[in-house]
């Protein structure tokens, strides 16, 4: 697959490159590399390179560029290499204690799929899940793609303050609010875990192109001094 995005202007300091309109492994692929391809390029006057679900959005210095010129920059240096990706990353674990205070909205899902709460907690807990973009909230990893068999639309009325750490689902998508927020998603069930710190480097736990599987946990274990997580094979990851 050759990297061919299109490109357009973004305010009068930033370019948008947009790769394609689907949700899907390959295209995150493509973004990764493509930010891999221009951080690697080391270009003057490029601030910020901030990856989306099927976009790469690309801050500069309007001192040192105008969008023409940069433009052609960076479509040469993208036509570089051919490749066919699939992102590659590490594996984290989320414990997770589902339903309950923790997870109001766990039975309301399940009786909109006429399952039971432990059937959504079974399909939403065995699914290895994308890491497609971090935002929203500061922090909050927007994660695809959830099993059909538990897709869920958001509330109608969203709550005007959702706790840290709570683990939910939207449609196609599925996240942890970072901080206390206002959010319509369903809330299925939360985690110890701390995941955006903004005194620790880098903030955010969870970066684009990671992979998540969440595993679920007894009440009794929520509040287990945890100063992370580990990965699939039991390496620490914070």
């Amino acid at each position: 697959m050759k990297i061919f995005p299109r490109i357009s202007p973004f305010g009068d300091q930033s370019i948008l490159l947009e790769f394609s309109g689907d949700i899907n492994p390959q295209t995150l692929g493509v973004v990764q590399v493509s930010r891999q391809l221009l951080a690697s390029a080391k270009i003057p006057g490029l601030r910020e390179l901030i990856p989306s679900y099927s976009s790469l959005l690309v801050g500069y210095d309007p001192f040192i560029w105008s969008f023409p010129t940069l433009s052609s920059a960076l479509r040469e240096i993208l036509k570089r290499k051919k490749t066919s990706p699939t992102p590659t990353s590490q594996v984290k674990r989320v414990p997770v204690v589902y339903g309950g205070k923790y997870g109001p909205d766990l039975v309301y899902v399940a009786q909109y799929h006429k399952i039971s709460p432990a059937e959504v907690v079974k399909w939403h807990a065995s699914t290895l899940y994308w890491v497609y973009a971090i935002g929203g909230f500061p922090g909050l990893p927007a994660m695809g793609i959830v099993p059909r068999e538990i897709e869920t639309p958001r509330l109608s009325t969203p709550r005007t303050k959702v706790p840290p750490g709570s683990v939910a689902l939207a449609g196609k998508q599925t996240g942890i609010y970072a901080i206390e927020s206002p959010g319509g998603w369903q809330l299925i069930g939360r985690t110890p875990l701390t995941i955006f710190d903004p005194f620790r480097n880098p903030p955010s736990w969870f970066q684009a192109g990671d992979q998540v599987q969440f595993c679920p946990i007894p009440e009794s274990e929520f509040s287990a001094p945890r100063s992370g997580s580990r990965s699939l094979d039991g390496s620490e990851q914070i």
